[in-house]
């Protein structure tokens, strides 16, 4: 990408039973300045214009980078449909058809042919219930890369990320390991710097207890674990804060102190971050060598097909995406 051109964007339909579909044709129908490559099967895209009552000119991506986008104009890497699709019904004779879309989006962006994939929702048990193991985009996007990874949570005045994901609360405290937390905070930190544009990032850590523990009386984890790495790593420059007790680090006082928080748990800050900005949250994927947002919300299979899905979190998505992208070209 250069200034003359459009960041090249991989977008990913997701779920094609789901409202994925329908929010791309959305997304391809406004004037963003950004060259969308829809990664989908063609009359899947077709079927989703037509829910939405919007006309669409399709052409084959060429590869070629482009200066200026029409809006609803879309270029398609079609990536065919294992059967036909039923809004609202998952099949799992498509789950073939999610993982090749998002192959192809993952391999186009590390041969440079992508400068970033955003991607829709997916159905994670239609794909499990064809016989594939699958926990996530997260998941597969660092595998498919050999990078370690991290969850950030991005709305326009919180980032959040997160020490776990998706494990039950009881292995939580096993799982909060020196050395879980300082590739983590690695992580964290450098991505704020390359990606986020921040010079001295300013990371705010919540302890795993209440109170943060209140010295050592409600939990041992942060006299034992995440204060003496926190020094540690302070010691060695990142700025950190913390730990904090997650009750209060949240206030509006509290916000200008940092420019991220790492949570020690998936429902220890997202809560708050969703209540306050779940149209406008981003799911961005730390630690690939290649930028990837997504919608912070599911497949939604009661609205499939209706047109009347909120294409906000795919269009905030996108900008970040954008952002990222112009930001990484210009480094």
């Amino acid at each position: 990408m250069n200034a003359a051109t459009l960041p090249r964007l991989a977008v990913t339909a997701g779920e094609p039973a789901g409202v994925g579909p329908e929010l791309l044709a959305r997304l391809a129908a406004s004037d963003l300045a950004a060259d969308l490559v829809a990664i989908t099967d063609r009359g899947l895209l077709g079927q989703a214009a037509a829910a939405c009552g919007i006309r669409l000119h399709l052409a084959d991506d060429d590869g070629q980078r482009i200066a200026h986008r029409p809006a609803g104009h879309l270029r398609v890497r079609h990536v065919p449909l294992g059967a036909p699709v039923r809004f609202g019904q998952p099949d799992p004779a498509n789950a073939h058809h999610v993982l090749a879309m998002l192959g192809a989006a993952a391999d186009g962006c590390l041969d440079g042919g992508f400068d970033a994939v955003v991607t829709g929702p997916v159905q994670k048990a239609s794909i499990n219930e064809a016989g594939v193991p699958f926990s996530g985009h997260t998941e597969f996007f660092a595998e498919r890369a050999g990078a370690e990874v991290v969850m950030m949570l991005a709305s326009p005045a919180l980032r959040v990320t997160l020490a776990t994901t998706h494990l039950p609360l009881a292995a939580v405290p096993a799982a909060i390991t020196p050395a879980l937390l300082e590739r983590t905070l690695r992580i964290v930190d450098a991505s704020l710097r390359q990606g986020f544009g921040l010079a001295r990032p300013r990371i705010a850590v919540l302890g795993l207890n209440p109170h943060a523990g209140e010295g050592g009386h409600m939990g041992r984890e942060e006299q034992d674990t995440i204060i003496p790495l926190l020094e540690r790593l302070r010691a060695g420059g990142m700025d950190l804060i913390g730990p904090l007790p997650a009750d209060t680090a949240f206030v509006p006082a509290m916000r200008p102190r940092y420019d991220a928080v790492l949570a020690m748990y998936h429902d220890q800050a997202l809560p708050v971050l969703k209540s306050e900005a779940f149209d406008s949250t981003v799911n961005v994927t730390l630690g690939l060598p290649f930028i990837r947002t997504s919608v912070d919300h599911g497949t939604a299979l009661d609205l499939a097909g209706t047109g009347r899905a909120d294409p906000a979190s795919l269009f905030a998505a996108t900008r970040l995406a954008i952002d990222l992208a112009r930001h990484r070209a210009a480094a």
